[in-house]
């Protein structure tokens, strides 16, 4: 992916561009609208006891809809294979990063290591939901699932609120409560195991592209660092050839927490770099202990997330 951002065409960015410009085409996201379930976000809310998980269930039975008659709706197939894509390329950069002794994050390394895992549950969903049994699922007429089974958004909103961890007794539950008002056909209860499975390969989709993201952010602020700070003997750059003017881009905060580090505590003759950094920072709305703290939580939060998925794939193939 050799794109260089737009707007760093200058003699004095050419270099960045080169260097930086490829991993952060593909930081600053995908742009066009999207629909509100596909955005990039980990599939994580408010954490709910059981009670409340009840009680969301009633509440979420009175608000849904569906279509009536038979409706062919919005197909989870190719979601299901662009996720299945996303999560080999985030495997074999990882892999690569293992391969070249570097650091990774606990949730990368928990992919990793649980790959087999994820695959098997990949191949499950394909033999299991076949496209003409999930056209016969009831389609819901609004909201931001439109379109797609009802189950889809009854097992969203578990997975959103348990934080991906799967607990069998607490998915009954869930499941009479919804019920109480508005009960589900055959089919659906049928299918709730393998939506189930649905949505959190969906959920470490989108970690997993953060985690390859994010470790382009850092290889991008490396490559910067390295410039400026003339390493293997290379003569040192001035900020105004290695990097682009204030404000000029919204950078991740990957790359920003990774200039922190190489640049702090550095010689003074790099002072130039170190109020550019402050100065994007500030641009940003941030600082620099906010980002590190912020990038801090995100990488333990998405740890535990994905350890959580991963736990609940194996239970569901349990029982």
């Amino acid at each position: 992916m050799r794109v260089q951002p737009e707007g760093i065409t200058s003699p004095k960015t050419s270099r960045i561009a080169g260097v930086i410009g490829p991993s952060l085409r593909g930081l600053l996201g995908d742009t066009g609208p999207t629909p509100p379930w596909d955005d990039s976000a980990p599939i994580r809310a408010e954490l709910f006891g059981v009670e409340r998980l009840e009680d969301h269930a009633r509440s979420l039975a009175g608000a849904q809809v569906v279509m009536p008659g038979v409706r062919k709706g919005a197909s989870l197939s190719k979601r299901l294979a662009a996720n299945e894509a996303v999560l080999v390329a985030a495997y074999r950069d990882i892999a690569e990063a293992v391969g070249l002794s570097e650091t990774i994050t606990p949730a990368a390394e928990w992919l990793v290591d649980n790959f087999h895992v994820i695959e098997r549950q990949i191949r499950d969903i394909r033999a299991d939901l076949p496209p003409g049994y999930y056209r016969q699922l009831p389609k819901l007429a609004g909201g931001p699932f439109a379109g797609y089974p009802r189950v889809f958004g009854v097992t969203w909103a578990l997975v959103a609120h348990t934080d991906s961890l799967f607990d069998p007794e607490c998915l009954c539950r869930y499941l009479r409560a919804y019920q109480e008002i508005t009960p589900l056909t055959i089919g659906e209860l049928w299918a709730v195991a393998i939506t189930l499975r649905v949505v959190l390969i969906e959920n470490l989709r989108r970690i997993a592209r953060r985690v390859i993201d994010s470790r382009a952010g850092r290889h991008a602020a490396d490559a910067a660092a390295n410039l400026l700070l003339g390493v293997d003997d290379t003569p040192s750059q001035s900020v105004e050839t290695v990097l682009p003017p204030v404000g000029h881009d919204h950078f991740p905060d990957s790359f920003l927490v990774q200039m922190v580090h190489r640049l702090r505590d550095q010689d003074p003759r790099i002072a130039p770099a170190l109020a550019w950094l402050d100065e994007q920072l500030a641009s940003q709305g941030a600082t620099a202990d906010a980002v590190v703290r912020e990038e801090h939580q995100r990488q333990v939060s998405s740890s535990v997330t994905v350890r959580n998925i991963i736990t609940s794939m194996r239970l569901i193939s349990d029982i």
